[in-house]
């Protein structure tokens, strides 16, 4: 019998954001992806290896999708989120703050499809200068050097600044992630993911908000700064709305030294074989590998429904498909604009997920 979400499983996607399909990927495909791991010489990047893609492609997780998302693309590429062991050191994270300060083991809670520079004087120094100067600062770490704020700006993680000309639409997008996890990540510090489990109900209300303001969705959009330069570095990524993220702290939360409390995540915990299936609008991160005795080993898939842009072919890795994977501009045809598009799809979650129609339904008469 083909494998599908229950309805309990759906009713929790839909409430939660996420729910964990354990064991939907075999055994020997688990086995065949870790064996090409093992095999990988040095700087190879194995995210477009079959032995990856096949832990969609050939497990449980395709007629699951197609049952709750409709037709995708079959991946054709993965994010290889491998995390080594490490202890937690002076220099700063995105958020601006010293990862040996940072909670939850420096979980890094964000909203995918926003550009971030890994490298740069922040990470390891004070930033000095007017707001202004430490942003063009950070905006010259891209591959493509200092090209102003402009949308052909793209981050470190290969993701644009803004996904339209305009520079209206900060955020990439698509239709569901998929975690499948390789290794064991039972207990906290093993590098699982977090997430903020109903954050994507908040989410999608806030982006609305944005929507109905201004049509500028994301960061630098109505009350999203891009940057926090009050961060200890003076500058640090806005990863998400502080009004979302307010709304999981409360007395329980944990604080850096400077006071202020951070939003407790869930951790997931999965065995090898076992996939978080994720509204992309949820906020995740993954966490330092403290606790564990071998590299975290989650592949991540971006999985888009079809019917959004039914002629773009989108491979699974990149959190922004309306724009090539190095940023560049796509071809639409007259009269389909894809930041639009997006934008629609953004402010209402559900619209792809076909499979969930009934439950959504069935919670708008609760």
């Amino acid at each position: 019998m083909t494998r599908v979400l229950t309805l309990d499983e759906k009713r929790a996607l839909y409430r939660d954001g996420y729910v964990v399909a354990k064991a939907a990927v075999a055994p020997r495909i688990v086995d065949a992806a870790l064996d090409r791991i093992a095999r990988a010489e040095k700087g190879e990047y194995l995210g477009y290896e079959p032995e990856m893609t096949d832990l969609i492609n050939q497990s449980e997780l395709t007629p699951i999708l197609r049952d709750a998302i409709g037709d995708f693309d079959p991946p054709s590429a993965c994010q290889m989120g491998l995390i080594k062991r490490s202890e937690p050191d002076e220099t700063f994270n995105a958020f601006g703050y010293r990862t040996c300060d940072m909670p939850y083991y420096n979980a890094q809670i964000h909203i995918d499809g926003m550009l971030t520079m890994f490298d740069g004087p922040q990470v390891h120094e004070i930033q000095q200068g007017t707001p202004e100067e430490i942003y063009a600062r950070y905006m010259t770490r891209g591959p493509k050097g200092d090209l102003g704020r402009s949308a052909d700006v793209i981050g470190g993680n290969f993701t644009p600044l803004f996904q339209d000309p305009e520079m209206t639409l900060a955020l990439g997008s698509f239709t569901s992630f998929v975690f499948v996890a390789l290794s064991d990540q039972t207990m906290e510090g093993y590098g699982q993911t977090n997430v903020f489990p109903g954050g994507h109900h908040a989410m999608q209300t806030f982006l609305r908000e944005q929507r109905s303001i201004n049509n500028h969705l994301g960061p630098e959009g109505p009350g999203w700064a891009r940057l926090d330069h009050d961060a200890p570095n003076r500058c640090g990524l806005v990863y998400v709305p502080p009004t979302v993220q307010a709304q999981f702290i409360d007395d329980t939360s944990d604080t850096t030294p400077d006071g202020r409390r951070w939003p407790r995540p869930t951790p997931i915990f999965m065995e090898p074989g076992d996939a978080l299936i994720a509204t992309y609008q949820i906020p995740h991160s993954g966490s330092m590998n403290v606790n564990g005795t071998e590299s975290r080993k989650t592949m991540v898939f971006r999985i888009r429904n079809k019917k959004r842009q039914p002629d773009v072919v989108v491979t699974g890795m990149s959190d922004h498909p309306d724009r090539g994977w190095l940023g560049e501009w796509l071809d639409f045809e007259p009269g389909n604009d894809p930041w639009e598009r997006s934008k629609h799809a953004m402010c209402n979650i559900w619209d792809e997920w076909e499979g969930l129609q009934d439950v959504v339904t069935e919670a708008a008469t609760e």
